[in-house]
């Protein structure tokens, strides 16, 4: 059972979040609060697995909130789903490493989504450790991307990006169907990344190496990455001991 706490200065949302909850039957509201207080006591007092918060909240919002949770706490804090009608804060939602972000008004199928998410996070949080500790560490590393695109708000799992290539003060990110242009730099985007599944092999290439069909030599000497699309990317020569290294581990 995944106890749960719904916060937010609404009665008619935290209404409404509760009967689309009750089709989640691993799911079991402690609690409801509607002020920031209130919520930091509640949680402080429950010890909930998962918290549905609003970004506005009387006395300070959800950012503030949940440091405050965090400070001089002991137990981990618990999965956090923000719930909220402004989409403006969703890219620092998931820089704190939110579970999701639902835009009012979300469908219960969207809803749905977000429980099975928190709930295979709780589940790896509750794994021993292998030093017999209570639970494991989060991946440091981003498991999808979150920008806006066009006017959208862009949920891009990083399984689907193919390659990065930087472009002056951009980055262009590509996948199978669609290219996206964002304001960042390849040395933040690269910590980002899991080096498992993200290698740079240029200044100003990144690739995903499920995506990658050969390394080969050029007839010029230099190497080359081929994608399995047919795409071909220039290695240079400070990054081939990247990909030698990478070869010789996998």
């Amino acid at each position: 059972m995944i106890h749960a706490v719904l916060a937010d200065d609404e009665v008619l949302a935290r209404q409404k979040l509760r009967q689309l909850l009750r089709s989640e039957t691993e799911i079991e509201i402690v609690g409801e609060s509607a002020t920031a207080t209130e919520t930091i006591d509640l949680v402080r007092a429950t010890k909930p697995e998962l918290l549905f918060l609003d970004i506005q909240m009387p006395g300070m919002d959800g950012f503030d909130i949940l440091t405050e949770i965090s400070s001089g706490e002991t137990m981990p804090p618990p999965c956090v789903i923000f719930t909220t009608a402004y989409d403006q804060y969703a890219l620092r939602a998931f820089e704190i490493h939110a579970i999701d972000y639902l835009l009012k008004p979300f469908t219960r199928e969207r809803l749905a989504s977000s429980v099975e998410r928190a709930r295979k996070q709780i589940l790896l949080n509750q794994q021993p450790a292998q030093n017999g500790s209570a639970g494991v560490a989060r991946s440091p590393y981003a498991n999808r991307l979150v920008f806006k695109s066009r006017g959208r708000i862009i949920f891009l799992p990083v399984s689907d990006i193919r390659r990065i290539s930087a472009e002056e003060n951009y980055v262009r990110i590509c996948t199978q169907s669609e290219t996206h242009l964002l304001r960042e730099t390849m040395a933040h985007l690269e910590e980002r990344l899991d080096p498992e599944m993200f290698l740079r092999v240029h200044r100003s290439s990144i690739v995903n190496l499920q995506h990658v069909k050969e390394v080969r030599t050029e007839s010029d000497g230099e190497y080359a990455v081929v994608l399995i699309n047919g795409d071909k990317l220039s290695m240079s020569r400070s990054y081939r001991s990247r990909i030698n290294e990478w070869i010789t581990h996998s």
